[in-house]
């Protein structure tokens, strides 16, 4: 019987509840595993014990990011960690979006700034403002070029608390054909969905976005997948990965590029695809197998 961790973070008001986790845990079970949902942080977590850890929905994880990637360094050398810690490690910034363009992934233009450097805003289109450790859109903005010094006053907190900002230009076709985000799993496509534009104009950064609006299943086009494909061949340790979520948005072009690539904790979305749950499964249990 395999001793199984589904990795999750303690319940705090601006968390999401992961509705996934207790499906997912009792599949589990009723496979033949014994499966604990786990707390990243618990102390007394006996990590070795257990012959796969899987991070599932550590959604407090960009607020303490070195505390959170101390721990996978240390669970990954305890017992095997999904996905595994260097993965996590290169995932949790978003600073690897470069690193896809210049593996030639189509990805949405980013420009980074770190605290120190001087802000260099758009002065001719709508962008994005965000941090490169995040989740969940926090510290998120949408900016039309009127609203440079909002803009600024946003980069300057995020740079008092130590954050590098990304900056994108916001692509408008997430308004008309939205956001798709193609899950991965066990090396094979899972499922597809689509969700609504997250960042509406006037929302302020520090407040709580909808992560995922309009969720609905998505049928991915082949345009679409071999560009999931080619974000995730470029991916450090690729043949280590357990699962994977590549989210998709439309360019100028028309054509798919990279909004987010998401290996660390990404949201399943079971409860809207419950086929694909035997499939979970499968694919954590033959990842448990030594």
């Amino acid at each position: 019987m395999p001793r199984i961790a589904l990795v999750t973070c303690r319940p705090a008001p601006e968390i999401s509840v992961d509705r996934d986790l207790p499906v997912l845990a009792r599949a589990l079970t009723q496979a033949g595993a014994e499966a604990d949902i786990v707390y990243w942080d618990d102390a007394t977590a006996d990590w070795g014990g257990y012959d796969l850890a899987v991070i599932r929905s550590t959604w407090d994880y960009s607020w303490r990011a070195a505390e959170f990637l101390a721990w996978a360094q240390r669970c990954g050398k305890a017992t095997r960690l999904a996905n595994p810690a260097g993965v996590v490690r290169w995932n949790a910034d978003k600073r690897y979006l470069g690193e896809l363009a210049e593996a030639g992934v189509p990805v949405v233009p980013t420009r980074y700034f770190a605290p120190g450097d001087a802000p260099d805003l758009p002065d001719d289109h709508e962008y994005v403002v965000k941090p490169t450790s995040g989740a969940g859109a926090r510290f998120a903005a949408r900016y039309s070029p009127d609203e440079h010094d909002t803009a600024v006053r946003q980069l300057a907190r995020m740079h008092a608390e130590g954050f590098t900002a990304m900056v994108q230009p916001y692509i408008t076709s997430i308004d008309v054909s939205g956001e798709r985000a193609l899950q991965f799993y066990g090396g094979r496509l899972l499922h597809a969905s689509r969700k609504g534009a997250v960042l509406t104009p006037g929302t302020p950064y520090d407040e709580r976005k909808v992560a995922h609006p309009g969720l609905e299943p998505w049928t991915p086009t082949p345009a679409e997948l071999a560009v999931a494909e080619r974000a995730l061949a470029a991916v450090p340790e690729t043949e280590e990965l357990l699962y994977a979520r590549v989210d998709l948005v439309d360019g100028a072009d028309g054509q798919p590029q990279v909004m987010e690539l998401e290996l660390v904790e990404p949201n399943l979305f079971l409860s809207l695809h419950t086929a694909s749950v035997p499939r979970v499964v499968e694919a954590i249990l033959n990842s448990a197998r030594p």
